[in-house]
């Protein structure tokens, strides 16, 4: 199996979705690919201390408004109907990264007391040797990394911003997605078109302020597959801790139901039971937690442990 690396340049970043954009590399299923990628906002350096940038890498394309991502990588065969496989074998941070609140009068906001108007940079120095993220102020947190958007176009015409996630991935902002997990998404174009970006150096579900500690990652390294024995209409994931579903929808009591159908769906294939009892067994094991609300289109992921029904 083969191993490609692509850096971050001008020809490999781009900020939208679309089957329209050709792809910069076309792999084989069961091929590697090990990503540079920039931080979400196309930041080739740290903010400064009042969160303005210093150095960015240039939108080419009208339609780059988005994250900054890497692709699209296509792989053969993949065609509308198939499941993508994306292991996530290795993700290494860079070593700075960012996080902002407030700045905005939104209704949240408002309701948490946050004066509309204020907005604060946290600007983060990351140690990989020891595991932690520190801040300006002295705060330091531990990090986990994981690529908030991992993703592909959701239909064959059209350009797609990337803030909205989609049945086929994108801005997922699932913080289970670290090294040692797969990450499953339904096709919806030949060739599938995937690529990657946004880099979180940890985050907590929901992701609050909208934004995680955002950083560039110096590497990514993924492996792809092609699944037809796995029919999926939303993103499911395979992590350390147990199986994940997720449902996404503007409105979160939508995103819930599908998290959790989904969750049944799995429960019935794992362990061969009706419906009806999938749904109790899930009352007993099955922790839903709220992906991230700040998306425009909100997530929620339903977590079956391993080994939790025996």
């Amino acid at each position: 199996m083969a191993i490609y690396e692509l850096k971050t340049d001008a020809d490999t970043v781009h900020g939208f979705f679309s089957a329209e954009r050709a792809p910069i590399l076309t792999i084989d299923p069961g091929d590697t690919v090990r990503y540079q990628t920039l931080d979400a906002g196309w930041g080739l350096e740290p903010n400064r201390t009042d969160g303005t940038r210093r150095r960015t890498l240039e939108r080419r394309d009208e339609r780059d408004r988005g994250h900054a991502m890497c692709g699209p990588v296509a792989i053969r065969h993949a065609r509308p109907g198939m499941t993508l496989e994306i292991q996530v074998n290795r993700l290494e941070t860079g070593g700075w990264g960012w996080t902002n609140a407030g700045g905005r009068g939104i209704d949240r906001n408002i309701r948490l007391g946050v004066p509309e108007g204020e907005n604060i940079a946290l600007n983060w120095e990351i140690d990989r040797t020891t595991m932690l993220a520190r801040d300006q102020y002295g705060h330091a947190v531990a990090i986990r990394p994981f690529m908030g958007v991992m993703g592909m176009p959701p239909a064959p015409e059209g350009v797609f911003p990337t803030r909205t996630p989609y049945p086929t991935g994108g801005n997922l902002d699932c913080k289970e997605l670290i090294s040692g997990t797969t990450l499953y998404l339904p096709i919806a174009v030949d060739g599938a078109l995937f690529s990657v970006g946004d880099g979180h150096a940890a985050q907590g579900d929901g992701e609050v302020s909208g934004t995680a500690i955002e950083c560039p990652m110096d590497l990514v390294d993924l492996t792809f597959g092609l699944r037809d024995d796995m029919p999926i209409s939303l993103p499911h994931a395979k992590t350390h801790e147990g199986w994940v579903t997720l449902g996404l929808d503007e409105d979160l009591n939508i995103a819930r139901d599908q998290a959790l159908s989904a969750m049944l769906d799995l429960i019935e294939r794992l362990h061969g039971v009706d419906r009806t009892v999938a749904l109790a067994l899930a009352s007993v094991v099955v922790d839903l937690r709220v992906t991230q609300m700040v998306n425009l289109v909100q997530g929620v992921h339903a977590v079956l442990p391993h080994g939790a029904i025996r």
